[in-house]
């Protein structure tokens, strides 16, 4: 067989990813932040792109200055000149007015407080308690032992580390170890350097001095039974009327689980939703929220320089090029971005209208593909624009992806959200008698007389999912 070469023809179809649908892509799945984070980074790197400011008023002002001066003559602008007598003693001047203070010259050092200075900040729990400890004046040991303590708590005020391992890491005795952990625990936060919730509990105890009474029995002896609500089992254990645990317990539910907790670092994290759904009398209005988003152009300099023909060398009109193509496949990504939220929402409001008008407890069950079909998108667009997206509707601040979820079969009719199931739970457990609340059980029987049919085990599911505590668990004496 001949090997030969040829040339022919072939016609095939693929999917090129262009970087104008790359950029799309990319913006696409940013959340809010993150889209301002990424313009201010283009901003900064793209000397093509440019903010709209806004000088209306200032126009406004100048034009209306403008006309004035047509309508007015001319005046001619007063100029004060001011001379230096030269027969003043400016010496005895200085001395004698400003004889109480200090004359300070830029060339000498000042000591001007930092800014640090006024910028208020929340004391941590290593810092409140290396403050007790060295107003206890330790000595070098002491204090290099209280360090290796402090620094080994976690956030809720507990020794990470068993003792052993403090003595081996700090090279002392573990008389002094444990005289300066003793030492620890007497500070401010009580329980802090307890190594488990029973003896964070105990150290309260004895603060208050219970620790020979019988809220010190229960936690020593029956902290299982005390979660479980188990009362009258402790009541025989205790060989004591029952009202007396009772009254027990209900001081062990003062007591602080984490004593470190009130010293937490954690901000909390505030949402700027993405999307404005307002309820009016004829329907809804949506509004996209554009607050802090930069409006962009493509500056007007460059795209004249290039198209005037600058003397630019070669990579230098390369470079500029591409700049002006990047800073227009932004704008145009993040206008495609805005557009695509705006539909999505419109078709979500569209299947869940009667959530809207009327709550939680109508949300209808609706996966990506009834929007995609909807709006002529693919699912992987729906869920990109859904992710880390928020909007803010009469029923509250819900992320998009709260409103696809799966179906769950009535007995008769429409299939109902599980969303909408795991509400009518929670209300069914708000609206219980505390003294004898419902099991999952009982439950699973009055959601079947509502026409929904779950078994036990997916009520059990939904409730630990909403953090909701056993039928035991939530008793009520």
């Amino acid at each position: 067989m001949a090997l030969e070469l040829r040339q022919q023809l072939k016609l095939t179809q693929q999917l090129i990813m262009t970087p104008q649908l790359q950029m799309s892509i990319k913006l696409l799945q940013l959340s809010r932040l993150e889209l301002m984070e990424a313009i201010r980074q283009e901003l900064e790197e793209n000397p093509a792109l440019e903010e709209v400011q806004e000088f209306a008023d200032e126009e406004s002002r100048t034009d209306q200055s403008e006309a004035a001066s047509d309508d007015t003559p001319t005046v001619k602008e007063v100029e004060i000149e001011e001379k230096i007598n030269d027969t003043i003693d400016w010496n005895n001047y200085i001395d004698e007015y400003n004889s109480t203070g200090r004359i300070v010259f830029e060339t000498e050092k000042r000591d001007i407080p930092s800014f640090e200075s006024f910028v208020a900040r929340k004391e941590s729990l290593n810092e409140h308690l290396l403050w007790q400890l060295l107003m206890t004046f330790p000595t070098e040991e002491e204090e290099k032992i209280g360090s290796l303590i402090i620094g080994n708590l976690n956030k809720d005020g507990y020794l990470d580390i068993p003792v052993e391992e403090l003595i081996n890491t700090s090279g002392s005795s573990s008389n002094k170890v444990n005289q300066v952990l003793s030492l620890i625990k007497t500070f401010d936060p009580i329980g802090v350097g307890a190594s488990d919730l029973k003896e964070c509990l105990l150290i309260q105890a004895k603060h208050f001095k219970l620790d020979n009474t019988i809220v010190a029995e229960i936690i020593n002896k029956h902290l299982s039974h005390l979660e479980n609500k188990n009362y009258k089992v402790i009541a025989r254990a205790l060989r004591v009327n029952i009202q007396e645990v009772i009254s027990a317990v209900t001081i062990i539910k003062e007591f602080e689980p984490k004593p470190g907790r009130t010293f937490s670092v954690e901000e909390p994290q505030y949402i700027n939703p993405d999307i404005f759904v307002y309820k009016l009398e004829d329907g809804f209005l949506i509004l996209l929220n554009d607050d802090g988003i930069p409006r962009l152009h493509v500056s007007s300099f460059y795209k004249q320089f290039i198209n005037r023909g600058g003397k630019l060398s070669g990579k230098a009109k390369e470079y500029l090029q591409d700049k002006i193509r990047s800073a227009t496949w932004l704008i145009k990504s993040i206008q495609q971005r805005q557009k695509t939220i705006y539909r999505v929402m419109e078709s979500i409001l569209k299947f869940q209208r009667e959530f809207f008008e009327k709550g939680i407890a109508h949300l209808k069950p609706m996966v990506l593909r009834n929007v995609a079909q909807d709006i002529g998108m693919h699912e992987s667009t729906i869920s990109r624009v859904t992710t880390n997206k928020y909007a803010y509707t009469p029923q509250g601040l819900f992320e998009l992806k709260y409103f696809f979820n799966s179906s769950i079969d009535r007995i008769n009719g429409d299939a109902i959200a599980s969303v909408s199931v795991q509400e009518k739970i929670r209300q069914i457990i708000l609206n219980e008698d505390a003294r004898k609340p419902y099991s999952d059980d009982k439950i699973t029987k009055l959601l079947k007389e509502s026409n929904i049919n779950i078994a036990r085990r997916t009520v059990t599911k939904y409730r630990e999912v909403m953090k909701l505590l056993s039928s035991s668990k939530r008793k009520q004496f």
